[in-house]
């Protein structure tokens, strides 16, 4: 039986939206709060950002996850299944289908807002409002088309099967909708973005939690990192990083981070005031509680290939890895329970994510240089990234154009095959940037994404030994439109 959707949008402190598991495109028209001021618009956009966790189900998928056997303290269901890459409908807080659902709640809001301003008069921060209605909007479809799409080819973007682009409020009772492809998804993302990023402006009293000109900037270049379109990323990235980019990143190579105790750790990772932090979202999530203590995550083995060792620089990450063998972690999540019932110790655990950072920015600005053959600026960046990552550093860390091409070389060129040549000199460079990467934002679902857009083959191994292979053009790299969704009409991805 199909649920009916009560969407109600925020009035004053107390917006919501209640949407079922069927909601994701559907709603009773009848019972919207009316929207009629600046300050109802901005506290509309409050929850115009997806609040879930993709980290839950991309985490397991990549090749930064192992089987750490059967005496994993904690056996989840999703983590077990997104492992084998197996299709799934379950519907808690951390499965794919809450993500999307969660991101098409953000895109109502948005589409609301747009529709709300369109009726008052441009006063005070309207246009500004207006720019993050726009770059939220954006967002929320660039995370689906990347989780439920193929990664972005443009030759065969206008073919392959992208996500329904919702720009308007839904005024009908379970309205009609279709899969847009990917190229018109990408087209209409960037369409908003170009609209959106000149209207922002730095007016929030939380910025680390709105599309700030930094964050809507950074944002800006990882969009375009997925279509080479690799000026862009540099302007964006700078734009982003500001004119003093040492001073915005995340430093954990000092003696103050080295004192600090695992709490401390975790909860100064999110935290509103780090500099590196540009966009954070809370959501509804148990990750926190999880992520250490999964079955399928960073085992002893991958805490080796990853964290330990010379990692390029002829010293070590500076990243502290707690826990035991099957609790290997490095610190990033804390988790906030909301009481809902103080006798019988009910309530809502609650997550807050890293959703861009300084630090990405500048992997990526540096991709997008080596790309260009900027090769010395793409150094420049590898490096100033190394010095407040790396335990030690010193000058004789610093590495030279010679360092990469030998330290990076690959013995297959063919690991890494986007959609456009990579031409030989640069590989190394590219691998640098990933293998970073890997490292810096493991247990943030990062690398899925660098996995996909890199077409990386990943193989994964059971605590038996046997092994599983995700190929290059595996069509489970897109993962499966949920089963509600599918019930309006949504065509399923082919398997």
């Amino acid at each position: 039986m199909l649920n009916k959707i009560l969407l109600k949008f925020f009035l004053l402190i107390t917006l919501a939206v209640s949407l079922s598991c069927d909601d994701v495109l559907s709603e009773v028209p009848d019972n919207r709060t009316t929207i009629d001021s600046e300050e109802k618009i901005a506290e509309l956009l409050v929850a115009a950002y997806p609040q879930g966790a993709y980290v839950s189900f991309t985490q397991p998928m990549s090749d930064s996850a192992a089987d750490k056997g059967p005496d994993a303290i904690i056996n989840s269901r999703i983590n077990e299944e997104m492992y084998f890459w197996r299709d799934i409908n379950d519907t808690d807080s951390d499965s794919p289908t809450n993500y999307w659902n969660e991101a098409y709640k953000a895109i109502a809001q948005a589409n609301q807002a747009l529709k709300s301003i369109d009726d008052l008069p441009d006063t005070g921060n309207i246009s500004a409002l207006k720019g993050e209605a726009l770059i939220c909007r954006a967002y929320a479809h660039f995370m689906l088309v990347s989780v439920f799409s193929k990664a972005y080819d443009p030759n065969t973007a206008s073919t392959d099967l992208g996500v329904p682009y919702v720009t308007e409020p839904e005024e009908t009772l379970l309205p009609s909708y279709t899969r847009a492809s990917v190229q018109e998804v990408y087209d209409l993302i960037e369409q908003d973005i170009v609209n959106g990023l000149p209207l922002i402006e730095d007016i929030y009293d939380e910025p680390a939690y709105h599309f700030t000109k930094k964050a809507a900037n950074a944002f800006a270049a990882k969009f375009y990192l997925n279509i080479a379109e690799w000026q862009k990323v540099i302007d964006h990235s700078t734009l982003a990083l500001g004119s003093s980019a040492a001073s915005g990143l995340r430093v954990v190579n000092t003696a103050d981070y080295l004192a600090q105790t695992y709490d401390e750790l975790s909860i100064g990772y999110f935290s509103s005031t780090e500099p590196a932090n540009l966009l954070l979202v809370t959501g509804s999530s148990t990750y926190a509680r999880d992520f250490a203590l999964l079955r399928y995550n960073l085992t002893p083995g991958l805490t080796e290939q990853i964290f330990s060792g010379n990692n390029g620089t002829n010293s070590t990450w500076a990243f502290r890895v707690f826990g035991t063998d099957i609790a290997n972690n490095v610190p990033k999540y804390e988790e906030y329970f909301r009481v809902t019932n103080q006798a019988a110790g009910t309530g809502f655990a609650f997550t807050t994510f890293v959703l861009l950072s300084t630090d990405e920015v500048l992997l990526n600005r540096a991709e997008a240089y080596a790309m260009l053959g900027m090769k010395d600026l793409a150094l420049a960046d590898i490096n100033l990234s190394y010095s407040v990552k790396t335990d030690n550093y010193g000058a004789g860390n610093v590495l030279s154009q010679s360092d990469i091409e030998t330290r990076f070389a690959l013995d297959d060129p063919n690991i890494f095959t986007p959609y456009y040549t990579i031409p030989s000199d640069v590989l190394p460079y590219i691998n640098a940037i990933l293998y970073m990467k890997r490292a810096m934002f493991h247990d943030e679902g990062v690398r899925w994404f660098d996995v996909k857009r890199h077409h990386i083959e990943v193989v994964h191994f059971d605590f038996n030994g046997n092994d599983f292979t995700l190929g290059k053009n595996d069509l489970r790299r897109a993962i499966q439109i949920p089963t509600d969704a599918q019930s309006f009409g949504i065509e399923a991805n082919p398997r």
